[in-house]
């Protein structure tokens, strides 16, 4: 008897650029402009061995037997047992194996980790929200063995000596364990969760065509599974421009996710329901995101550049918060500064993107003002908190940058720190050129007021990118899956 083919649901979520509104995107009084960015994290759900499936626009059918059956088989009594396989091939022995086991008391789905090695809470704790939720609307927990293929474009990660001798492509092998890999700031954990827990909806409970429709929910229960992983109800910039692409963001009220509780407690599974549908009147959500696909001006194009010294954001945040909380009117003063300038910002660049007749070549200086006039804000939050939002190295390197001829301006992005830089340039091959004849013999020549030490300072590849999540082909993944 032939076997039947695997279904197979890709799609993928941009990483972000928080240009303005670091630190202020926390208080729901503010607002931060993010811009998603070209730059992808993808998952590729594979259907190994088939259960219950039942969409909007079908009736429930009966488990049927998949290609790969076997690999969910328990050898002592035949029982077909659910699991799930999470590979990320581009690094060593990055491969995470799990059963499925469904909690008592209401309690949801919960995956429990077969294999030896480290636990990756982020991508356990998105199978948890997303198995759980798509077991409340199908009424089944019946979801067959799956494997999961995650692969991220690669300006994610600072190259390793083995990538740098990798065959060139979207995608390459770092060489590396996961935990060794040196991110670059673009956002990787929102968009992993954010492709995941949407990957798996699509793949169990719709259709790709209804992705579209169904984003109000994805960000909902992907803004709940990050929150879980990383312990903290954060402001979710990150998730909204992962489902959104880029766009003017406020963030939602705290409450909303704070009422769910743990993944297996009893009547976990529908308070989850509740919050990703939005039908609970005590917590509704009240994100805003405004001008969704936000683009940038012609003749304007964003890069980043990588300086291969990373930040620890949480503990930068929990300090300059403490700050804020002890220095009330100060901090309101200069938080308010900020919101002015952000928001005089965020409106030029609308104003001259949606501007027909501006003529490509202008020099952009109104753009080019108002942004340093934030990067002195943020300098005097440096000083202020004794946070490295802008450190001098990083200061050092934005003014070398800003004197180069075709670049408007750049910031230390989000939460600041020693992650890679956004800059503003004018969109011409012989800006990137001049760039990169400064990158080559960079090296800083002033002692940092935090320690922080910039290595070689890269170009990456990432531009701006106004789209949110979205479906991809198969085709791109050959040799991967």
């Amino acid at each position: 008897m032939a076997s039947q083919p695997a279904v197979t649901t890709a799609l993928s979520a941009p990483g972000k650029v928080l240009l303005t509104g670091g630190y202020l995107v926390l208080d729901r009084n503010y607002t931060g402009t993010v811009f998603a960015l070209d730059s992808r994290i993808h998952i590729v759900v594979q259907q190994l061995r088939r259960g219950h499936r039942r969409t909007a626009s079908s009736s429930s059918t009966k488990p049927t037997t998949g290609a790969a059956a076997e690999a969910g088989e328990d050898g002592a009594t035949g029982e077909k047992k659910d699991s799930i396989v999470v590979r990320s091939p581009q690094f060593v022995d990055a491969v995470w194996e799990y059963d499925i086991q469904p909690c008592e008391n209401k309690g949801g789905i919960k995956v429990v980790q077969k294999n030896d090695g480290k636990h990756n809470p982020f991508v356990e704790t998105s199978l948890n929200y997303a198995l759980t939720y798509i077991s409340y609307v199908a009424d089944s927990k019946d979801f067959g063995s799956l494997s999961l293929t995650i692969l991220a474009d690669n300006d994610y990660y600072s190259e390793t000596a083995f990538s740098q001798k990798s065959s060139s492509g979207r995608f390459v092998n770092f060489g590396v364990p996961l935990h060794e890999a040196h991110k670059t700031g673009l956002g990787s954990s929102a968009a992993l969760v954010t492709s995941l827990v949407s990957a798996l909806v699509i793949h169990r409970t719709m259709q790709p065509d209804d992705l579209g429709a169904a984003r109000d929910k994805l960000h909902n229960l992907a803004q709940a599974a990050h929150c879980a992983a990383q312990g903290k109800v954060g402001s979710g910039f990150d998730v909204a421009a992962a489902i959104y692409g880029s766009c003017l963001y406020r963030r939602f009220s705290p409450s909303i996710l704070e009422s769910i509780g743990d993944a297996g407690s009893p009547g976990f599974e529908e308070r989850l329901f509740a919050i990703v549908e939005d039908v609970d009147p005590n917590h509704p959500w009240d994100t805003e995101c405004l001008d969704f696909g936000m683009q940038l001006p012609r003749g304007m194009q964003m890069v980043l550049c990588d300086v291969e010294c990373g930040s620890q954001t949480p503990s930068m945040v929990k300090k300059v918060l403490e700050w804020r909380k002890q220095n009330k009117q100060e901090a309101d003063l200069l938080w308010a500064a900020l919101q002015s300038n952000n928001e005089r910002l965020c409106l030029e660049l609308k104003q001259l993107a949606q501007d027909p007749d501006r003529d490509p070549q202008n020099d952009f200086g109104d753009v080019r003002s108002l942004i340093q006039r934030s990067r002195n804000h943020i300098q005097s939050m440096t000083r202020k908190t004794d946070v490295p939002i802008e450190p001098r190295v990083q200061t050092e390197l934005l003014n070398a940058l800003s004197e180069v001829d075709g670049v408007i301006g750049g910031v230390v992005p989000g939460a600041g720190g020693y992650d890679a830089i956004a800059v503003l340039v004018r969109d011409d091959p012989e800006v990137i050129r001049r760039m990169n004849a400064l990158f080559e013999t960079w090296e800083s020549k002033v002692e940092d007021d935090f320690g922080g030490k910039i290595g070689k300072v890269r170009l990456l590849g990432v531009r701006h990118g106004s789209e949110g999540v979205r479906n991809e082909a198969l085709e791109q993944y050959a040799g991967w899956l």
